[in-house]
């Protein structure tokens, strides 16, 4: 099997090339899928955590290419293993292999890779509840979000006026934040900050 550098990998991932990840897949995912699996888990859990680490790096990545100072696949490797340590601590699980932070993630120039998962993990929950909200709500805060004017918002959904539009805005918004408060997750993600 072929070998690719960090930066090769890197590229493949922004310019999804089919063979990359293909690579990444094939030379990774058995590793993640041991740990997974040898921790309490099963290869449902393991296909997950694997794509949840690969779309944090992807998002890593577009922040800024040069972020990785060791190879790849430990960086992914760690990035699933706190993954895996964070849902097994979600769901209660006993965990008896104790499991440290490698030590580049503890390097004050190196980028904060749990800042990442949490916001991650925030974003999913406001997309869980955005999808909830009904579909006049959901178009209204969209607008609302792609800066277009009050007035126009109000224009385009056929609203009396600006300022109905302000108020639809602000109760679209305390709706969902609202929502968003009151799941177990979100209660979580604001007592547990750490690892």
């Amino acid at each position: 099997m072929k070998y690719y550098s960090n930066d090769k990998i890197i590229n493949g991932i922004l310019q999804n090339d089919n063979s990359i990840l293909q690579y990444i897949y094939n030379e990774y995912y058995p590793k993640i899928n041991y740990f997974i699996i040898n921790n309490n888990g099963i290869k449902e859990d393991a296909n997950d955590i694997f794509q949840e680490g690969i779309i944090i790096i992807y998002r890593k990545i577009k922040e800024n290419q040069s972020f990785l100072k060791c190879s790849f696949g430990t960086y992914l490797y760690s990035v699933c293993k706190l993954l895996w340590l964070k849902q097994l601590r979600q769901k209660r699980t006993r965990f008896l292999v104790q499991e440290k932070l490698p030590s580049y993630f503890k390097d004050k120039e190196y980028p904060d890779i749990i800042n990442t998962i949490e916001k991650n993990e925030r974003h999913r929950l406001y997309q869980k509840y955005f999808l909830k909200l009904g579909k006049d709500c959901q178009k209204t805060l969209q607008l609302f979000l792609d800066e277009i004017p009050l007035k126009d918002i109000a224009k385009l959904m056929g609203y009396k006026n600006e300022n109905y539009a302000k108020k639809k805005k602000y109760k679209c918004k305390e709706t969902l934040v609202n929502n968003i408060k009151q799941d177990k997750e979100f209660k979580e993600l604001e007592n547990n900050n750490k690892y």
